[in-house]
C-alpha cells in the first residue's frame, strides 16, 4: 500500500508543469489592407491557401514542369530529408518520457582457487571446482521521473521544431511552384519579344531592300539609306538580346525543376493563358496567420521557445531517477524458473542542485532571451507577409490600367505608323517620320509585353503571398472564377 500511495505522489508530481502559458503576440497591422490596393476584405468560401495550383494554373505544360519539379527539385528533396531528420530527434526525445525497457540473461562460472576453503554445504568440508549462478532480468535503469516537465517541455520544443520543418517544406514547395510560374510567364514574355521583334526586323529588312534598290537607282538619298540601316542593325541586336533572353529562361526552368527538359513536353497555351483566374480573394489579414507556411513556422519555433523557459525552470528542482529490476537467479539451471528463484531490485535516487555557479540562472536567462527574440521575428514575418500581400494587391490594380492604357498606345502607334508609312511612299514627308513612328511602335509593343507578363506574374506572387500552392488538388469548394 505504502509503495502504491508513493507511486501514486510521484504520478501526480510529474503532472507540475513549469513552462509559462503561451500567448500569440499582438500584432502590429492593420485589420484591413490598405484603401489603394482596391481590396474588398471580405472572408471567402474557399481559402486560397487551398486553392491547389492544378487548378490554379490551367497551362499543359506548366502544369508538367510543376509535376517534374515535385519529383526532381533539389531544394524540395533537401527540406523533405529535413522533415526526416527532425522526426526522427523528436521520437529520440519522446523516448525520455518512457523507462527503457530491456531484458537480459546471464550464466557465470567461477573456478574457486585451492585456497579459497569454498565449501559446497556448511560443515560437510566438501570443495567444488566450478560454480555456477544463472540469473534472468527484466528491468530500467536511470530512468528520470519528469516531477517539475522538464523532459515533457523539451520534447514540446522538438515536436515544434519538427512542426517548424514540416511548415518550412511547405514554404518551399509553394516558393518553387510560383518560380515556376514566374519563370514560364517571363519564358512566354521573351518569346513573344523575339516573336515582335522578328517580324520588325523582317519588316525593316524589305522596307531596306526597297530603299536600296531606289537608291541604286538615284530615286533616294544616302541619308534615308543609311537611316534604314540603322533601324536593321538596331532591330538585330534586340533578336540577339530577345534569343540569349529566351535560353536563360529555359535554363532558369530546368534548374528550377531539376531535370533536363524533356522534348516531349505539351505545347505551351498562349501567353496570358496560363491561370484560368483572372482574380483572386483575398480575405482578411487575420487569415494569413494560418494560411502563410512562414508564419506557422516562426509561431512554431516561438511556441518550442515557451517550452523550453519551462525545461529551463526545471533545472532549479530535484531530480528524480529510477532504477529496477525484476528477475530471476539459480545455482542450478533447472531450477532458473521456479517460484522461489524469484528477486527484484528498485533503486531510487534524488539530486538537488546546490552549487551550479550560475549555470542554471544562465540557462533561464538564456531561454527566456530566445523567447523574446523568436516573438519579435514573429512580428516581423506577420509585418513582411502583410507588405507583400498588400503589395501584390497594389500591383495588381496598377498593372490592370497600365495594361489598358499600353495596349491603346499600341494600337495608336500602328495606326500612327501606317499612317506615316503611307506618307512616306505617296512623297509626302520624309522618312525620318517614318523611322520615329516605327520606333515608336516597337517601344509600344515591348513595353505592352513587359506589362501584360508583370501582370500575369503579379498574380502568381499574390497566390503565393495568400499561402496557395503547396497542394495539387483544392481541398475545399473551388472559387468562382473568372476567365483573362
Amino acid at each position: 500500500m505504502k509503495t502504491r500511495i508513493g507511486l501514486a505522489a510521484l504520478l501526480m508530481l510529474s503532472a507540475c508543469n513549469l513552462a509559462p502559458t503561451y500567448h500569440r503576440p499582438t500584432q502590429s497591422v492593420q485589420n484591413s489592407y490598405p484603401e489603394n490596393t482596391g481590396a474588398k476584405n471580405a472572408p471567402v468560401a474557399a481559402k486560397v491557401a487551398n486553392l491547389g495550383w492544378e487548378d490554379f494554373y490551367t497551362d499543359p505544360r506548366l502544369k508538367a514542369l510543376v509535376r517534374l519539379a515535385l519529383k526532381n527539385n533539389r531544394d524540395l528533396a533537401a527540406q523533405a530529408a529535413a522533415v526526416t531528420v527532425a522526426r526522427g530527434q523528436y521520437e529520440i526525445q519522446n523516448a525520455s518520457l518512457f523507462p527503457i525497457i530491456s531484458a537480459g540473461g546471464q550464466g557465470m562460472f567461477l573456478a574457486p582457487s585451492d585456497t579459497a576453503g569454498f565449501s559446497f554445504a556448511p560443515g560437510l568440508g566438501t570443495t567444488v571446482s566450478t560454480l555456477r549462478l544463472y540469473q534472468t532480468s527484466i528491468g530500467f535503469s536511470s530512468y528520470e521521473v519528469d516531477l517539475w516537465g522538464r523532459i515533457r517541455n523539451l520534447t514540446r520544443q522538438q515536436a515544434e521544431t519538427t512542426l517548424n520543418s514540416v511548415e518550412n517544406a511547405r514554404n518551399v514547395l509553394i516558393t518553387m511552384v510560383s518560380q515556376i510560374g514566374g519563370t514560364y510567364i517571363q519564358w512566354l514574355a521573351d518569346r513573344e519579344q523575339l516573336r515582335v521583334t522578328r517580324d520588325t526586323l523582317k519588316s525593316e529588312r524589305d522596307t531596306l531592300r526597297l530603299t536600296q534598290l531606289s537608291y541604286d537607282n538615284g530615286e533616294t538619298e544616302a541619308l534615308t539609306l543609311a537611316q534604314v540601316k540603322t533601324q536593321v542593325e538596331q532591330a538585330s541586336a534586340y533578336e540577339a538580346q530577345y534569343t540569349r533572353a529566351v535560353a536563360d529562361d529555359e535554363h532558369a526552368l530546368q534548374l528550377l525543376v531539376g531535370v533536363p527538359l524533356p522534348a516531349d513536353l505539351p505545347q505551351p497555351a498562349p501567353f496570358g493563358a496560363q491561370t484560368m483566374i483572372s482574380d483572386l480573394p483575398e480575405g482578411l489579414p487575420s487569415d494569413l496567420l494560418q494560411q502563410r507556411p512562414d508564419i506557422l513556422a516562426a509561431e512554431h519555433t516561438l511556441i518550442g521557445a515557451n517550452a523550453n523557459v519551462g525545461a529551463a525552470r526545471a533545472a532549479f528542482f530535484p531530480k528524480v531517477t529510477l532504477t529496477a529490476s525484476e528477475g530471476t537467479s539459480s545455482l542450478q539451471f533447472r531450477k532458473l524458473f521456479t517460484p522461489g528463484a524469484e528477486t527484484w531490485t528498485i533503486s531510487p535516487s534524488i539530486s538537488l542542485p546546490i552549487f551550479t555557479w550560475g549555470q542554471s540562472q544562465g540557462n533561464l536567462r538564456m531561454a527566456k532571451g530566445q523567447k523574446l527574440q523568436y516573438a519579435a521575428q514573429y512580428e516581423k514575418t506577420v509585418q513582411t507577409a502583410f507588405r507583400e500581400v498588400s503589395d501584390a494587391l497594389t500591383a495588381r490594380e496598377t498593372y490592370t490600367q497600365q495594361d489598358r492604357h499600353m495596349a491603346a498606345l499600341v494600337e495608336q502607334s500602328q495606326k500612327a505608323f501606317d499612317l506615316a508609312t503611307m506618307r512616306y511612299r505617296t512623297g509626302i514627308d520624309s522618312y525620318l517620320t517614318t523611322l520615329t513612328q516605327q520606333r515608336t511602335l516597337y517601344q509600344a509593343q515591348q513595353n505592352a509585353i513587359t506589362i501584360r507578363a508583370a501582370r500575369f506574374q503579379n498574380l502568381v506572387t499574390l497566390y503565393r503571398a495568400l499561402g496557395g500552392g503547396w497542394s495539387q488538388k483544392t481541398l475545399s469548394p473551388k472559387i468562382a472564377v473568372a476567365k483573362n
